[in-house]
C-alpha cells in the first residue's frame, strides 16, 4: 500500500454510451415513472377520503416528515450521501411503494375474502401477513436501486439506514394522508371534533407516538444492504439484505398484529418491544458513526507524511464538532454556501479514503484499491485550497489545551520525587 506523491492524473474521455444508457435518459424515465405513480396514488387516496379529508390528512401528515428527514440526515452526517438519493428515496416511498402497496394489499385481501367467505379473517390476515411482505418489499426496492446504480454513494450500514429511513418516511407520509383523511370523514359523519375526535386520536398515535414505526422496520433492510456494500464473500453479500428484509417484515407483522393481543396489546408491543428496539438501533448506528470518525483519526496521518494532507486535518476530520466549525467558518469567511459545500465534500471524501485504507489493512479490498485511492486523493488535492484553511481553523479551536509546563521541565530538570504530592489529599 505505497502512497505516491501528490499529482494530477491525465484526463481521458471514454466512449459515449448508447442513448438509452445515458444518465439523463435514465433520470428522465425514473422521474416520469415516479410522477405518474404520484398522480395515481393521490387520486386513489382522494377518492377514498374526499377532497376535504384529503386536504386535512395532507396538512397533518406532513408534520413529522421534516423531523424524520432531519434525523436521518443528522445520523449520516459523517459521510452524507447526495441529496438526490434522499429525494429519490422519499419520492419512491411516497409514490411508487405506496401505489404498489395499496393495489396489492387490496387485491390480496379481496381475493382471500372471496375464497374463504370470511371478510374479517381476510382483513386480519391481510394486515398481519400480506401487508408486511408487500410494503417492506416495495420499500426495499428503492434501497436496491440505490445499491445497484449508486454503489459509491452507498457507504455502509449508516448510509443504508438513511436511505431506507427516508424511503419509509415517504411511505408513511402517504399512508398517514389516507388514515387521517378517513378519520376526518368519520368525525364528519358522527359529529365529533377537537381533542376527542377520531382525527386527533389518529394523529396522536401515528404522528406523535409512532412516527418512527415505518422507518424502524425498513432501516433493518437498509442496514442489510449497507453490510452487503462492504467487501465480503458473495454468499454473505446477499444474506445480509435478505436477513434485513425478513427482520423488517417480522417487526412490521408484530406491529400490525398488536391489536390481536388484547385491549392493551398496542401498549405492550409499543413499550415492551418497539421503543426498546428503536433505542437500541439508534445507539448501534451512532456507535457505527463514531467508529468512522475514529478510523479517520487513525488512518489519515499516513497521508500527512506523504504530503497529501496537512498535519492538523486528521484531528479535525475525526471530530464532529471540528467538522461543523470548519463548515461554519467556510460559510462565514471563505465564500459562503459554496465554500461550505466544498468543505462537506472534502470531509466526506477524506472519510471514505480512511475507511478504504482501513479495509485494505484488514485485507478486504479488491484489485481496484490503488485506482480508487488515487481518485479520492486527487479529489482532495483539487479542493485543498478552499477546505484546508477551514479545517485548520477548526482543529486550532477544538484542540485540547497543552499540559502545563512546570519550572523544572522548562529548564530541562527531571521532576523531583515529591512532584504531584498533595498533603491535603485523603
Amino acid at each position: 500500500m505505497a502512497i505516491s506523491s501528490p499529482s494530477y492524473p491525465p484526463h481521458t474521455d471514454g466512449p459515449r454510451p448508447v442513448w438509452w444508457r445515458r444518465e439523463w435518459v435514465r433520470h428522465g424515465a425514473l422521474a416520469g415513472l415516479l410522477a405518474l405513480s404520484g398522480v395515481v396514488i393521490l387520486a386513489l387516496v382522494r377518492r377514498q377520503t374526499g377532497t376535504e379529508g384529503f386536504l386535512v390528512g395532507l396538512g397533518l401528515a406532513v408534520v413529522p416528515v421534516p423531523w424524520l428527514i432531519a434525523a436521518f440526515r443528522w445520523l449520516d452526517r459523517v459521510r452524507p450521501g447526495p441529496w438526490r438519493n434522499l429525494l429519490f428515496a422519499f419520492a419512491w416511498g411516497a409514490c411508487a411503494a405506496a401505489l404498489i402497496a395499496i393495489v396489492a394489499n387490496s387485491f390480496a385481501t379481496h381475493w382471500i375474502a372471496t375464497a374463504t367467505a370470511d371478510p374479517s379473517g381476510a382483513d386480519t390476515l391481510g394486515a398481519t401477513v400480506i401487508a408486511p411482505v408487500v410494503e417492506e418489499s416495495a420499500k426495499a426496492a428503492a434501497v436496491l436501486l440505490v445499491f445497484v446504480f449508486r454503489r459509491r454513494d452507498f457507504t455502509g450500514p449508516v448510509g443504508g439506514a438513511a436511505i431506507a429511513g427516508v424511503t419509509a418516511t415517504g411511505f408513511a407520509f402517504t399512508e398517514n394522508i389516507l388514515y387521517l383523511g378517513n378519520a376526518f370523514g368519520t368525525d364528519q359523519s358522527i359529529g365529533t371534533s377537537g381533542i376527542v375526535s377520531v382525527t386527533a386520536a389518529t394523529f396522536f398515535v401515528r404522528g406523535v407516538m409512532s412516527p418512527f414505526a415505518h422507518p424502524l422496520f425498513t432501516v433493518f433492510t437498509g442496514i442489510g444492504f449497507g453490510l452487503a456494500a462492504l467487501p465480503r464473500s458473495r454468499r454473505l453479500r446477499w444474506l445480509f439484505p435478505l436477513g434485513g428484509l425478513l427482520l423488517a417484515m417480522s417487526m412490521h407483522a408484530l406491529w400490525n398484529g398488536s391489536a390481536a393481543f388484547g385491549q392493551f396489546g398496542f401498549l405492550v408491543v409499543y413499550g415492551g418491544f418497539m421503543a426498546p428496539a428503536f433505542g437500541l438501533l439508534a445507539w448501534l448506528l451512532i456507535r457505527s458513526r463514531q467508529r468512522e470518525l475514529r478510523v479517520a483519526r487513525e488512518e489519515l496521518p499516513v497521508y500527512v507524511y506523504a504530503g497529501w494532507l496537512a498535519p492538523a486535518e486528521p484531528f479535525a476530520l475525526g471530530s464532529l464538532r471540528a467538522r461543523r466549525l470548519a463548515r461554519d467558518h467556510a460559510r462565514r469567511f471563505l465564500g459562503g454556501r459554496p465554500a461550505a459545500r466544498a468543505v462537506v465534500h472534502y470531509e466526506t471524501t477524506a472519510t471514505e479514503l480512511a475507511l478504504l485504507r482501513h479495509r485494505a489493512r484488514a485485507g478486504r479490498v479488491g484489485p481496484d484499491f490503488a485506482t480508487r485511492e488515487h481518485e479520492l486523493l486527487t479529489a482532495l488535492w483539487r479542493t485543498r485550497a478552499s477546505s484546508r484553511p477551514a479545517l485548520e481553523y477548526a482543529a486550532h479551536v477544538t484542540a485540547p489545551p497543552p499540559a502545563p509546563v512546570t519550572y523544572w521541565q522548562r529548564y530541562g530538570h527531571p521532576a523531583p520525587p515529591y512532584a504531584g504530592y498533595n498533603p491535603y489529599r485523603t
